[in-house]
């Protein structure tokens, strides 16, 4: 990659999801940098997942933001409130799951909008879905363009007519179809991490929200899941 690349902000959390994401601005010719955040999350183990693909990918750079949303609480990621297990893909597909931490892309968005500002970058790529899982409402096409008309509002780059573009390009995809995608642009799942709930050694639990919408889509894919579960 030349240093003359177009430069871009990933937010790269560890999972499946983002480590598609990264992958494909890279293979779009973006400078990738990359963004994750310490925000308390109980599933801390998604950082490390995050370091092994940042390095795995060769990003330009990596940054682990802290930031304690355990300050807030009010999620199953966040607080003491137990991760829900085993449920119906009925279940996780009715209201908001107890899983989603308030504002999280919102908070996180506006961190990146501040750093791709400062490195000159105007694109942002995060890996949010609103097809196998819809229960989130900032993972809604509505809230990325919300959030990319903000970004030109709010900034100095924007006002002085640099377009700014959130792309998100998994949101109309299945995680199967993700999967597929991944895969074919040589995405090692092996670094990755999606487990809400691990074991203390980070093995992936196979019960929580997240570990079952991944086993379905690595099927559904006819692709074999390569991490551990209990």
């Amino acid at each position: 990659m030349h240093d003359t690349a177009r430069p871009a902000v990933v937010l790269l959390s560890g999972g499946l999801d983002s480590a598609t994401v990264l992958a494909i601005a890279k293979a779009e010719g973006y400078r990738v940098h990359a963004i994750s955040f310490d925000y308390g999350q109980r599933h801390r183990f998604e950082l490390e997942a995050a370091r092994r693909v940042a390095a795995a990918n060769e990003v330009a750079r990596h940054i682990v933001i802290p930031i304690d949303l355990r300050a807030f609480g009010g999620s199953a990621l966040t607080d003491d409130i137990a991760v829900p297990r085993d449920r119906s893909d009925e279940a996780m597909n009715a209201g908001i799951p107890i899983t989603y931490v308030p504002a999280r892309n919102t908070v996180f968005l506006s961190l990146a909008l501040g750093w791709a500002e400062v490195l000159g970058a105007s694109d942002l790529f995060l890996g949010v879905n609103a097809v196998d899982y819809s229960g989130y409402p900032d993972c809604r096409p509505e809230f990325v363009a919300a959030f990319e008309q903000l970004a030109n509002l709010a900034t100095k780059t924007g006002v002085e007519g640099t377009r700014w573009r959130v792309h998100a390009p998994l949101i109309h995809l299945t995680k199967a179809d993700i999967i597929r995608r991944g895969t074919g642009l040589g995405v090692d799942y092996g670094l990755t991490h999606s487990c809400y709930d691990p074991l203390p050694d980070g093995t992936s639990c196979g019960h929580c929200d997240s570990c079952q919408l991944r086993l379905k889509g690595f099927r559904e894919a006819g692709v074999s899941d390569p991490i551990r579960y209990a």
